[in-house]
Parts: C-alpha cells; sequence; structure tokens
C-alpha cells in the first residue's frame, strides 16, 4: 500500500477483519486487553489490529474466533460459509 508523509497505508482487507473482530468483541463484551492476552500480543498491538493498521496470523485468526466462539468465516467475511 502507498504511503503519505511516511506514515504506512492501511490494507483493505486487514481492515475488514479488524472491523469485523472489533465487532465480535464488543458483541461478547470482551475488553480488548483480554483479547490481546489470549492472541499473545498487547492490547495496543490488538487496537492497532482492529484499525486496521496491523495484520493477524491465520494463527491469531484462529485463536480469536476461539476466543469468542465463532466460526472462523466471522472474522473473514461478512457472508456465512453454510
Amino acid at each position: 500500500m502507498g504511503s503519505v508523509l511516511g506514515f504506512p497505508g492501511v490494507d483493505p482487507l486487514d481492515a475488514a477483519v479488524g472491523a469485523r473482530l472489533k465487532r465480535w468483541r464488543e458483541a461478547r463484551g470482551m475488553a480488548v486487553d483480554d483479547l490481546a492476552a489470549r492472541l499473545h500480543i498487547t492490547g495496543e498491538e490488538a487496537r492497532r489490529a482492529e484499525a486496521g493498521r496491523a495484520h493477524l496470523t491465520t494463527a491469531q485468526i484462529g485463536a480469536a474466533t476461539s476466543a469468542l466462539h465463532l466460526p472462523l468465516w466471522a472474522l473473514v467475511s461478512d457472508v456465512r460459509a453454510y
């Protein structure tokens, strides 16, 4: 992605996953720091991921879906996989 004034750009896919992660986390009533602990990242990294400014690995996405009791499709798509 391009950048402006030295700031890194936001990957649209990371932004979409981050928005879904935040929406589901808030719906489940989980604090961002609690989710971060389950993903083995800092609270700041979790906030950056939710804002689309950090990339989550597939292992972290899997851990997030497990922590939030979600199917995998819930973070990677707005369309049910079944």
